[in-house]
């Protein structure tokens, strides 16, 4: 069976209320979260989920509120010794501006993305003013899109699950590590969200929905099936993986 690595690479950084990310809970809270470029080892392609932020803030402060650097596409990359046309394949979890901007420099790498977010980005819904297409335009042209229809594998040992929970075609993706399957959440949210505080499970709730959803009661049910199909849980903005080299 292939396995690899799991590479977290910060790319971008937001700083807002801590309820844009737990649904009904912590509204008020201050909180700075990681945008996530995954560069995923272990096979003869170079793949990575998502591409980041084109014009990351790089401060100290910033760094502080999450553990860790904060890097360019370029930078972030190079530590592992590949540019960005060296990419084969990236994996969208969803196209929001902050999950996709990199993507143009891209230029020899497959992009699967779910047909639904590929619709959505061209005529979303005012509430959801995260989308722009602009930074799609050249993948595009190019005709480097891969439309995923279906739930499975995309490469061996990474496959990719529908699951519309923070956007329409947002996609998990499962990945065998040798410490166990890893899933990378295709919505965002962080580790409280799976794991919650005690005030949340004594109310027989298992897991917060993210703060922003297209739907509270399906995401709640669907993240209660995601924390049983993997060993390893990452959530989209974690923090503390800022501060990881490796995982799985």
């Amino acid at each position: 069976m292939q396995t690899y690595t799991i590479h977290p690479i910060v790319m971008g950084t937001k700083v807002f209320d801590k309820g844009m990310m737990t649904y009904q809970h912590d509204y008020g809270t201050p909180y700075t979260i990681p945008i996530y470029c995954w560069y995923i080892r272990g096979g003869q392609k170079n793949i990575i989920v998502d591409t980041g932020e084109m014009h990351p803030v790089q401060s100290e402060e910033r760094e502080q509120s999450i553990g860790g650097p904060i890097f360019t596409f370029e930078d972030g990359l190079a530590r592992f010794g590949i540019r960005p046309e060296e990419i084969d394949i990236v994996i969208h979890t969803h196209l929001h501006n902050d999950h996709c901007e990199n993507d143009y420099k891209c230029t020899n790498a497959r992009f699967f993305i779910h047909g639904k977010e590929l619709d959505t980005i061209k005529n979303y819904h005012p509430l959801d003013f995260r989308y722009v297409e602009d930074f799609i335009y050249e993948i595009e042209e190019n005709q480097q899109i891969e439309i995923v229809h279906e739930d499975g594998e995309i490469y061996p040992g990474i496959e990719v699950m529908h699951t519309p929970i923070h956007t329409p075609g947002g996609l998990s993706v499962f990945i065998n590590t040798p410490a166990g399957r890893a899933v990378i959440t295709g919505f965002c949210v962080i580790k409280e969200n799976f794991f919650p505080p005690v005030q949340i499970t004594a109310m027989e709730m298992e897991v917060i929905p993210p703060g922003t959803n297209i739907n509270s009661y399906e995401a709640y049910d669907t993240m209660v099936k995601i924390k049983e199909m993997a060993e390893i849980i990452l959530p989209l903005h974690e923090p503390e993986f800022a501060s990881v080299e490796k995982i799985g």
